[in-house]
């Protein structure tokens, strides 16, 4: 019996081959075909199951699935699908640095069900030590220190050693065991080079093979063992990679060794010495796996030192504070601090959580956020975050956000995030690695072949040396290092630079940005206005003024901010609201006292039908034309003044769009102010296009005409009005200091919130894709020459053959020079 059906949550072959190992493990199922693209798996049984012996295997594999039968789904669904199954990641830890199966994590140390490569542990910000005393172990702190007791140093109450590090000294044993045993091999099989071999005179050669099969077991059972099992395990998963090559060449050359040593007269004459025993190639075994286990443990090394940045950000948290506890105060862990408590943060202490400063002032060292060196004046009601360092004052601050919701978490674990994605051009890389493997084995193979046939003497042993070799050579595995590597260092470099990117997707087309599309308020200005004058034609000034801040306190906008700022200011009194109404992109309306108070813009009094505005209408464009952001207020359907905002352009926005200008990006100011004051700006900033009087639907509409055009549009802004547009543009920029609507609709995010960072943003992704193009052509080139001159393609002409052992150590570092070649964006200018 034949039966389809649609399988959900495949994200790649390494899914799909599990799902299908999993099903044809079934008693009863004869075969069992998966198609990713289609969603479809084809299940060939000898007689029908129900739908719960799938099941029960599925969840027997440690995975979360849900399966539904098509019998049991409403019948408008039916033929929509069969069984659905969703594969649910989990809360894992680690993931795979190649991203084999996409963002996957899993709860467990190991090697990569894909590709065999070692898991890499994902960096946690708030993991709590505690701390004993050796000799009393009734001693708990929550932080290092002295025993209370005996003076004695505490210690951890666990191991505090990253998993990198313990992977890293794991593979340096076995690096230290293989090279005890690999260097006598390797003299004893180079002592041939000397002329009358010393050796000899001590035991003849064929006791000195046993001497070499003896000193490789430790290497090979031991030390290397690992490789062997990953290659197996890529087999018979048919997920084929650079340990398949590996344990193929090195497994031949140790068993072909085993079998000369045990049965030499089974083999013709082209194999044996002058002394008839057989040509074997212990040396290579031990050497070649000893060499590729030196690149694991180069790699190991190296990975540690791409996720530097996520380590110097964890840093930075620190691990207790000055809480004020009924008059008191009390150091606590960080752990501890709840939304509301007030905490003290004495000079040079780093802030534990975001907050707001509450009494006091100082000057905050920010740069490990933004990128910016010169520290930042704080005073009370303003913010500051987690993890930025205290100047030389006190101060109070109450806390706001506390552990994953702080500013320091959400970057640790964005940059975490984007840098397990999966750029577009990864795509490529997947599609020749698929192919890869299987053409290196076969090309290995008429290797053999063409010596065998084609060769001198001893043909055998040149065709069965050189297919080795090229088995060995091949490395797919810097093709897959290629791109993640460059993207976790450039997403590293990012964050310390204040540029928080949320995939390796948007560091590429950041690069190819055509269109910026910016907003004005909070982006290009200050995003802090301040009212400069009311103006009012009927009536008192300080009640009208009152009444209108009235209005804006139920308003979330800056301007609003604004007003009802300058209101306190002039102890205007204040006013119960009914019916209060935001018009998005025009304005405000309520009532007070039964009267009708509107303010906002030219729209918002076409919009209520107040026409007699004329008189004050000149007074208000004047005042645009100056780059100013004027609110007219009307009282029932009659105009009696207006307000005028001032917010101040940023000093870097200028040198920002000049920069970005030069480098071809056509930059568009898009702003739901008026046209005096939005020409009035752009005149000041040299832009030639804007548009004003935006309705976040405009916006949305202009950026989707540019996308029709076939531009690739950036957008900047800080608003939630803007939040449509950034999710529409190819790559949505947010300000950090915007709503949190707006940066989670962002792809990039700039902690300071300042043009500069755009320009940062597209340096850095320019750097990352140039070397992300770097690494794919050195891995291409390394295999499209050492794989031909592997084969032998050199003898015939200049007499030169590759030993398994060269092409080994090139191997191991072909990997290691493409995590080099990564590192060094860690040093560019941004």
């Amino acid at each position: 019996m034949k039966h389809t059906y649609h399988i959900n949550g495949m994200s790649c072959k390494g899914c799909k081959n599990h799902v299908e190992g999993i099903l044809s493990k079934i008693d009863g199922v004869s075969k069992v075909t998966v198609d990713l693209e289609k969603e479809e798996a084809i299940i060939e049984t000898e007689e029908h199951f129900h739908i719960e012996k799938y099941q029960e295997a599925l969840k027997k594999d440690g995975d979360t699935y849900t399966i539904h039968n098509i019998d049991d789904l409403p019948k408008k669904d039916k033929d929509a699908t069969s069984v659905e199954v969703k594969k649910v990641n989990g809360n894992g830890k680690y993931y795979c640095p190649m991203h084999c199966e996409g963002e996957k994590v899993y709860d467990k140390a190991g090697d990569c069900p894909v590709c065999g490569m070692d898991l890499i542990q994902q960096p946690v910000l708030h993991q709590s030590h505690q701390y004993t005393c050796p000799m009393h172990p009734e001693i708990i702190r929550d932080e290092p220190g002295s025993c209370p007791i005996c003076g004695m140093d505490l210690v951890p109450m666990e191991p505090t050693e990253s998993e990198e590090d313990k992977n890293y000294q794991k593979l340096w044993h076995k690096m230290k065991v293989a090279l005890l045993f690999s260097i006598p091999v390797f003299i004893i099989t180079m002592s041939d080079m000397i002329p009358n071999n010393p050796l000899y005179k001590i035991m003849d050669l064929e006791k000195w093979n046993w001497v070499q099969f003896v000193l490789t077991i430790p290497i090979v059972f031991y030390a290397c063992w690992m490789f062997f099992e990953r290659a197996w395990k890529s087999i018979i998963n048919w997920n084929l990679n650079m340990f398949t090559l590996i344990g193929i060449g090195t497994g031949v050359a140790f068993i072909f060794s085993i079998v000369g040593l045990l049965f030499p007269e089974i083999f013709p004459a082209q194999f044996k010495t002058s002394s008839g025993t057989v040509h074997l190639y212990f040396e290579a075994t031990a050497v070649v796996l000893t060499l590729v286990l030196l690149g694991q443990l180069l790699e190991a090394k190296a990975h540690s030192r791409t996720s530097g940045a996520i380590k110097e950000l964890l840093k930075l948290a620190p691990t207790q504070a000055t809480v004020i506890i009924d008059g008191e105060e009390k150091v606590i862990s960080i752990h501890d601090i709840k939304k509301g408590d007030s905490i003290r943060v004495k000079p040079g202490e780093k802030i534990p959580v975001d907050g707001i400063i509450t009494e006091g002032n100082s000057t905050i060292d920010e740069s490990m956020i933004t990128g910016e060196p010169i520290p930042v004046d704080k005073r009370i009601d303003d913010k500051v975050s987690s993890g930025t360092i205290n100047g030389t004052k006190s101060f109070l601050m109450v806390a706001e956000k506390v552990g994953s919701e702080t500013l320091l978490s959400q970057i640790v674990q964005m940059v975490s995030d984007a840098s397990r994605s999966r750029a577009p051009i990864q795509n490529l890389v997947d599609k020749i690695s698929k192919y890869f493997v299987p053409i290196v084995v076969l090309i290995s193979v008429i290797t053999f072949f063409v010596w065998w046939l084609f060769g001198p003497d001893p043909k055998l042993v040149y065709g069965f040396i050189n297919a080795i070799a090229v088995l060995i050579i091949a490395c797919p595995c810097a093709l897959g290092l290629a791109t993640p590597m460059s993207v976790m260092v450039g997403v590293g470099k990012g964050a310390k630079s204040g540029v928080l990117i949320k995939n390796a997707e948007a560091i590429e087309k950041m690069d190819k940005i055509d269109v910026l599309i910016t907003d004005k308020t909070g982006t290009i200005t200050e995003g802090k206005p301040s009212v400069e004058k009311i103006v009012v034609k009927e009536g008192n000034e300080n009640e009208v003024l009152g009444k209108i801040a009235s209005l804006n306190k139920n308003s979330e906008h800056p301007l609003a901010t604004a007003v009802v700022n300058f209101a306190k200011s002039k102890n205007a009194p204040f006013f119960n609201v009914a019916d209060f109404d935001s018009v998005t992109g025009k304005g405000v309306i309520g009532f007070i006292d039964k009267v009708k108070i509107s303010l906002g813009n030219k729209k918002l009094l076409e919009q209520e039908g107040i026409q007699d505005f004329s008189t004050i209408e000149q007074e208000v464009i004047a005042e645009q034309k100056l780059g100013k952001t004027v609110s007219y207020i009307a009282f029932d359907q009659k105009a009696v003044g207006y307000i005028t905002i001032t917010d101040a352009i940023k000093k870097s926005s200028l040198e920002a769009i000049n920069e970005l200008k030069r480098q071809g990006v056509e930059v568009v100011m898009l702003t739901g102010d008026n046209e005096n004051t939005a020409r009035a700006v752009a005149s000041e900033l040299n832009l030639t296009d804007f548009k004003a009087s935006c309705l976040p639907q405009d916006k949305l509409e202009y950026i989707k005409n540019l996308q029709a055009q076939g531009k690739i549009v950036a957008m900047a802004g800080d608003g939630i009005n803007d939040a449509p547009a950034l999710a529409q543009a190819d790559i949505g920029i947010a300000m950090g200091t915007g709503t949190d609507v707006a940066i989670e609709s962002a792809k990039i995010t700039l902690v300071k919130g300042d043009l500069k960072g755009i320009v940062k943003a597209k340096n850095l992704s320019h750097a990352v894709m140039k070397n992300i193009k770097q690494n794919l052509f050195f891995a291409f080139i390394y295999n499209v020459l050492g794989i031909p001159i592997a084969a032998g393609i050199l003898f015939p002409f200049f007499g030169i053959l590759l030993s398994p052992m060269i092409a080994a150590l090139a191997m191991s570092f072909s990997s290691v020079s493409v995590i080099a070649n990564a590192l060094r964006l860690r040093n560019v200018k941004i």
